[in-house]
């Protein structure tokens, strides 16, 4: 059986996963229930087998914190990707697309074109990647918190929290402009699609 991760599956999960187990390796380590000795038992394949699954499970169970702490940090201004693409483009300001949800769109893009669709998959996997990875540095902060009281290295913990806290925010604020470069991305692309005016218009009524 073959196990394959997709570009999206990598960016969006197993990439961000891999930092919770970053993070849960070092509390195991603190705790000592992970040590040198018992890992290196294990065979080296076997070992980044289980790496790359725990990364991808993980990321995909976490997606949901991911998607919280975006709604949480607050925005410093509020973008859409139609007015954006008009503010730009005003001859499209009454075409019929622009009514619609980007992620319909980008299906119609796949549909037309899947290599063209290619570039918004991408971006919108980066956006999320980079959104996704903010909880475990924001968890990472917390740990250099404690590490402050706790350890033995108070001024370093101290500015570990520091930028890894403005690390988690930055992300955020990052996934959220990707976001909205996939979105324009959608629909400078679909300004050029044949037809998609008259597959989505809706007839008015007689």
């Amino acid at each position: 059986m073959n196990f394959v991760i997709g570009v999206f599956d990598l960016f969006a999960y197993t990439i961000p996963g891999a930092l919770y187990v970053a993070f849960f390796g070092y509390l195991g380590t603190k705790l000592h229930i992970l040590t040198a000795a018992s890992i290196g038992g294990v065979p080296t394949v076997v070992l980044v087998v289980v790496i790359v699954v725990l990364s991808f499970l993980l990321g995909y169970l976490a997606y949901p914190l991911g998607d919280a702490l975006e709604r949480i940090v607050p925005r410093r201004r509020e973008r859409n990707a139609a007015e954006e693409f008009v503010r730009r483009m005003p001859a499209a300001k009454d075409r019929p697309f622009l009514k619609e949800n980007t992620h319909l769109l980008l299906c119609a893009l796949q549909l037309h074109d899947k290599e063209v669709a290619v570039d918004v998959t991408r971006l919108r996997a980066s956006g999320l990647m980079v959104r996704n990875c903010a909880p475990p540095l924001l968890f990472g902060a917390i740990a250099a918190i404690v590490e402050i009281f706790a350890g033995k290295h108070p001024f370093i913990a101290a500015g570990l929290a520091v930028l890894l806290l403005l690390a988690s925010l930055t992300l955020v604020s990052q996934g959220r402009k990707l976001g909205l470069w996939a979105g324009m991305k959608t629909l400078e692309l679909c300004f050029w699609l044949p037809e998609i005016d008259e597959k989505l218009a809706t007839d008015e009524p007689v």
